[in-house]
């Protein structure tokens, strides 16, 4: 072989290993595509990244978007015999990163598509959330990006795999629910189905946290006693222990669907995503704040109880210093952030030129303030900034820790020796506002404020504030209205999306669809699950993988024609979803666990006494079979001691199980023993995504 021949041949093979990928296909990177979108806001799609990486998955990951500022992730797998014919996308909450997905690890939703043959999509939406900017078409965020994405990913797959169609599946949680649904009722023929998850309903915002708030700050000395009667083995009875008026916070919290065993994790519970709602909805009623809650009556700032007294809060003060990210850490103020994060807070500070070295994120004044509202403000009553006020977040001591929405031009405007107020007025008017806005009779909890003849007993504002911020923030109000179909999944224990409202929600699809509604929809509510993961191990799951059995499910439903576990057997009672006590027949795909000794939820027994607790399992019919088992005896969290199940006793099918534990404890006390249960539609302990958990405990009253 000649030498110039070898190098024609060398050269010939290193530009086809540049042009190709591992699926075989040249590199799209820069390409001109022959392709026009079904919606014309969306022009000239470009990609300007298409490469294999290994993290969090080894696959093709291609980058790119549309010239209006839309982005899209798509990751693909490399090898066109791995790839099934569908893709999933993730919905995001707001209008968000489209690599936000790679930052997930463990059971990430990449893996999870790749390891299930599919593609992921996620997209940022059309760009950055502006609440006050008017002049953007809140559809486009709400769901048209997110289309105009899908449809040209199915462009790409065809020129990577030379496929047919391939099947599409959405799924979002709390904003991105709405966004989720929004798209399945506003577009035909993009996605063949969906997952919405803890989705809440065009009343949920604000409402949901003037009921948190105001029940929080009414019954924070009895929350203890709340919690215990409905643990394991309590009494059952949350009202033994409360007077009058916080009787009546707690029963309207609960009618107003809040879920009481959720209490738990009372003292962890902050304003969340009101933050960054709260000025502007003060904005949008004015008048309340300013004068009809404290002067008209109907109100509560005008019946001015005593407990308002106590926890009003105008206290005039002296700003002594600021505090930085890093003092505020050590001081207990505010949670850490990465270092990343805080370099780059104090390098945008820093190009201010104010005297202090760092961003604020709390101040010292010159005396303790002791405030009992998640929120308030701190009025500038000198200095620079004088006549504006800063949002703030709590108190602790003689420290005023800043809400983290402030502009940093007005944080720079307050120094050492300004007089300032420390102010809640507005934010104990805000606890009470969902009295005053009670909307149709198809919300059914707000019925506990209207007379016998169904007017409400409380003055009423002059508009609905939830439908005006729900389109503001999704672009859409649900509806039911669907095209395709749906297993729309909600947890039982959430404080954000009140679990009714996946029952509201069911309701409108049946509205809608009629007797065929059940060719069409699910509803599977996961038990001990809030609207995020797990704040407390002993206490509630995570429902990831509920999710992500729904989406393979569904995929099933809808290519092969295979039905998908019932709606989970409920009902509803003054607001809470109770589920149904036979954990077979129950409905949806997770297990139920009950922990027992000789039938009862409560055992008494002296230190160093053994006692054997009884464990009963039950996998709702033909969703899988019981895998593994572990047990925290201890409270910490740590599920430390597996079951072996070769001890215990299965069903032929797997999906009931029945073992005994033995425990004993050294010391007195009150202990709950619990124990994580998974089940697994293949009987495969091992994979990341889609072993389904739940708890059971019990309580053990250990005595000298």
């Amino acid at each position: 072989m000649s030498k110039r021949l070898f190098i024609t041949i060398a050269a010939f093979f290193i530009l086809t290993a540049t042009c190709l990928s591992a699926a075989g296909v040249k590199n799209l990177k820069g390409q001109k595509f022959d392709y026009v979108s079904s919606d014309s806001h969306f022009q000239n799609p470009f990609i300007d990244i298409d490469k294999t990486i290994e993290v969090p998955v080894k696959c093709r990951y291609i980058h790119g978007g549309f010239d209006d500022g839309t982005r899209f992730s798509f990751y693909f797998p490399l090898k066109k015999e791995d790839f099934t014919g569908r893709f999933f996308q993730y919905i995001t909450p707001l209008p968000d990163s489209e690599t936000s997905a790679q930052n997930y690890y463990a059971a990430s939703p990449i893996g999870f598509s790749i390891a299930h043959g599919a593609y992921f999509i996620e997209t940022n939406e059309g760009g950055a959330f502006n609440p006050g900017d008017t002049s953007k078409d809140s559809s486009i965020g709400a769901y048209r990006a997110n289309a105009a994405c899908a449809e040209f990913s199915r462009y790409i797959a065809k020129l990577l795999y030379d496929c047919p169609r391939p099947y599409g599946y959405c799924f979002g949680g709390s904003g991105g629910a709405y966004r989720t649904t929004g798209g399945m009722e506003a577009t035909e023929g993009v996605w063949d189905g969906s997952v919405p998850f803890v989705l809440g309903s065009p009343q949920a915002i604000p409402n949901v946290f003037g009921v948190r708030m105001y029940a929080l700050r009414i019954l924070r000395d009895k929350m203890d006693d709340i919690i215990d009667a409905m643990r394991p083995g309590g009494s059952g009875d949350p009202y033994t222990t409360l007077n009058t008026e916080e009787r009546q916070v707690l029963k309207e919290a609960t009618g107003m669907g809040f879920p009481i065993k959720s209490w738990y994790g009372w003292k962890h519970m902050d304003a969340h995503g009101f933050t960054v709602l709260y000025r502007s909805l003060i904005g949008m009623d004015l008048p309340y704040f300013r004068e009809d809650f404290w002067n008209k009556p109907g109100y509560l700032g005008y019946d001015n109880p005593p407990s308002l007294q106590r926890d009003h809060l105008q206290e005039k003060a002296v700003v002594k210093r600021a505090v930085g990210q890093s003092e505020a850490e050590r001081l207990g103020l505010v949670a850490p952030i990465s270092e990343a994060d805080k370099g780059s807070a104090d390098r945008a500070w820093a190009s201010l030129g104010t005297g202090f070295k760092e961003k604020p994120v709390a101040f010292e004044i010159d005396h303790p303030v002791e405030m009992h509202t998640l929120g308030g403000e701190m009025m500038l009553l000198s200095g620079k900034g004088e006549g504006q006020q800063l949002q703030i977040s709590g108190t602790k001591g003689a420290y005023v820790i800043l809400a983290s929405v402030n502009a940093p031009e007005l944080l720079a405007s307050v120094n050492e020796g300004d007089r300032v107020q420390i102010d809640n007025s507005d934010w104990l008017a805000f606890e009470t506002y969902y009295r005053h806005q009670v909307p149709t009779r198809d919300f059914y909890v707000w019925d506990q404020f209207r007379s016998f003849n169904g007017i409400p007993v409380y003055p009423q504002r002059p508009m609905l504030i939830g439908p005006i911020i729900t389109t503001s923030a999704s672009g859409i109000l649900p509806t039911g209205k669907i095209h395709g179909k749906m297993i729309l999944c909600c947890s039982v224990w959430d404080r954000e999306a009140f679990p009714w409202q996946g029952d509201w929600y069911r309701t409108k699809v049946t509205e809608y669809l009629g007797e065929s509604a059940d060719e069409s929809f699910r509803l599977w509510y996961t038990d001990r699950s809030t609207h995020g993961g797990e704040d407390d191990p002993t206490e509630v799951v995570d429902y990831t993988t509920v999710l992500y059995q729904a989406l393979l499910d569904l995929s099933d439903w809808v290519e092969r024609g295979v039905s998908p576990s019932p709606t989970t057997d409920y009902r509803i009672e003054e607001a809470q979803v109770l589920l149904s006590e036979d954990g077979s027949t129950r409905g949806g795909i997770q297990p139920t666990v009950k922990v027992t000794v000789e039938g009862s939820e409560k055992a008494e027994i002296k230190a160093g006494q053994t006692v054997r607790m009884h464990v009963s399992v039950d996998v709702p019919e033909g969703t899988g079979r019981v895998v593994s088992a572990k047990w925290c005896m201890d409270g910490s969290g740590i599920f430390s001691k597996d079951v072996d199940l070769s001890n215990g006793v299965f069903s032929k099918d797997g999906e009931h199980l029945e073992f005994d534990t033995e425990v004993s404890f050294s010391e007195a006390g009150t202990y709950f023993p619990t124990v994580k249960v998974f089940s697994e539609r293949h009987g495969d302990a091992q994979t990341p995504y889609t072993c389904i958990p739940n708890l059971g405990k019990m309580r053990v009253v250990v005595s000298e």
